[in-house]
């Protein structure tokens, strides 16, 4: 069996890890901040602007890991196999600009789908002092590599609210949006390499299912009047691919502080089961 069913409760950490302002900058461009209005998310995307103190967009939380540690081993599989299945995230505390804190990283379960297997971790990450930051969840699937006998994990249950969405949010993307995303950290050919997309069966690169989460913690931010300490969590499933350059179009549902959410490319769902939480 190629994978390593062993793996299930390992940890690694904690990490030290570190973060600027540039960083935070950086990320912000790559999830589009500042793509329709240059100055419309000065908090997110410059440090010296007049009278505006920089903030740090939520879900960087997200790519804050460390440099040097090697990651957790689950066994011998074909990379280009894996894909990003699920993603969330709790925001304990927003993060500041420059920071030092420590990663946790764990590998929570391995679910066997039939198809393929679905990978989940969770990283935990906290301040020197040891206070929460962030708590970030990942399901990762790679397929080919189900059909072990192993626990199929918890039923997708999930369904959009039976009224016309409250907001509608539209989010272009630019051709080059997963080459810029890709400084923040994750270098996988499979965004940017166009033989590696062929052999892992798709017709070009696609973009990072982390970008989109973040175009889409943008739109949630928005909703909260850009205010990051009112940004507590979210989670949502990914569909289908995006291509770099289509437009993201999100339908938002509103019950007090609580969010759900699902985008579309087109007619194509690319994101589903999404929930928010905002103060």
């Amino acid at each position: 069996m190629p994978l390593d069913l062993s793996a299930v409760g390992r940890e690694s950490g904690p990490h030290p890890v570190e973060w600027n302002s540039r960083d935070a900058i950086i990320y912000a461009l790559g999830v589009g901040a500042g793509s329709q209005d240059p100055y419309r998310e000065l908090a997110f995307t410059t440090e010296n602007s007049t009278g505006i103190a920089q903030q740090v967009l939520p879900t960087f939380a997200l790519v804050v890991s460390p440099r040097q540690a090697a990651p957790i081993a689950i066994g011998e599989f074909d990379r280009s196999k894996t894909v990003h299945g699920e993603q969330a995230l709790i925001l304990h505390k927003p993060l500041p600009p420059d920071g030092k804190g420590f990663a946790t990283n764990r590998i929570d379960a391995m679910y066997d789908k039939g198809s393929g297997a679905l990978v989940v971790r969770t990283t935990m990450l906290t301040a020197e002092d040891g206070r929460p930051l962030a708590t970030a969840h990942i399901g990762q699937f790679i397929r080919g590599e189900g059909g072990f006998g192993g626990d199929p994990g918890p039923k997708f249950d999930w369904t959009a609210p039976d009224r016309v969405p409250d907001h509608t949010i539209l989010q272009p993307t630019r051709s080059d949006q997963a080459l810029l995303y890709r400084l923040s950290g994750d270098r996988n050919p499979l965004h940017s390499d166009p033989a590696f997309a062929k052999r892992a069966g798709f017709e070009k690169p696609i973009l990072h299912g982390m970008c989109s989460f973040g175009f889409i913690g943008r739109a949630i931010l928005a909703l909260a009047d850009h205010d990051p300490a009112r940004f507590k969590s979210m989670k949502a499933r990914f569909s289908k691919p995006v291509i770099p350059g289509e437009t993201l179009r999100s339908e938002f549902w509103i019950d007090g502080g609580a969010i759900r959410f699902r985008s579309f490319v087109g007619d194509r769902m690319v994101l589903d089961g999404g929930e928010a939480e905002i103060a």
